[in-house]
């Protein structure tokens, strides 16, 4: 296992899976967690000095935070159903639980908070989709929480690509303080697969290959991305879903396609 990829355990008993804290990642932003919850199971924390983005990727919920409650919330009740989920912004400095009310599996999304904006439900309604690329580069892309919409430091996607695919590509990366043409975001993917004994390949690597990690990932695997290009290819009879987390020291998505493979945007 390299060091960027980071597999699911059993769960415990709050039902968590898999985890990536700025400490583990040896970064400064981006929080993830997975919890994989049995109906009836009852979750609780306080969000500290984080925003969190908790997005409810198959199941229902109640979801309580202060005075807000949002009962029984949730129509996916499998991602590759590929309907846009529910989610709940939170901000930091704010305790919050999640009931399950069905089976269900949330993704708990963090990174430094400012109290700038108030708790609140993002319906799939809010959610825009659309559909980047052509050819063998065509994936479908669900935006919960992009830049368009309020939050101190979180971006999260959610990004569906058929089986043969490749997604994030051209490679592209966002690691260099140089906006308006490229902004730094630490990233997260969080990797599922249809069917689900399936696997794709996620590389990781910079320029000067100081960093040139290529991973086979299967179902519930997560890739860390501190900097560097990071395409992904889903393998023929697999199709593959991924959720991005990002943030950084801007809340802007400026990338930069890596200069030898540009050629394929620009026929």
């Amino acid at each position: 296992m390299t060091s960027l990829l980071v597999r699911p355990h059993a769960p415990d008993e709050q039902g968590k899976v898999l985890e990536v804290t700025p400490e583990s990642a040896g970064w400064d932003y981006v929080g993830f967690r997975v919890h994989r919850l049995a109906k009836g199971q009852q979750i609780e924390g306080n969000t500290g000095e984080r925003e969190h983005c908790l997005v409810l990727l198959s199941g229902r919920a109640t979801v309580t935070s202060g005075d807000n409650r949002w009962e029984d919330i949730g129509e996916r009740m499998d991602i590759f159903e590929k309907v846009a989920p529910y989610a709940v912004y939170l901000p930091n400095g704010v305790s919050f639980s999640v009931e399950a009310v069905s089976d269900m599996e949330l993704a708990v999304c963090s990174a430094p908070g400012r109290g700038h904006h108030e708790p609140r439900l993002i319906t799939p309604g809010e959610v825009k989709c659309s559909t980047r690329g052509s050819g063998t580069n065509t994936r479908q892309i669900q935006d919960i929480l992009p830049e368009t919409e309020p939050a101190d430091s979180l971006l999260v996607v959610e990004v569906y690509t058929p089986a043969g695919n490749w997604s994030s590509y051209p490679p592209h990366k966002h690691d260099v303080d140089n906006l308006p043409e490229e902004s730094i975001l630490e990233e997260t993917y969080y990797h599922r697969l249809n069917p689900s004994q399936g696997f794709a390949f996620q590389r990781v690597y910079t320029d000067d290959r100081t960093l040139d990690e290529t991973m086979a990932v299967e179902d519930g695997c997560c890739v860390m991305v501190p900097r560097g290009y990071h395409p992904v290819g889903a393998p023929h009879g697999y199709e593959l879903y991924y959720l991005n987390v990002m943030a950084g020291p801007k809340r802007k998505w400026k990338f930069q396609n890596d200069p030898a493979h540009e050629w394929i945007v620009k026929q």
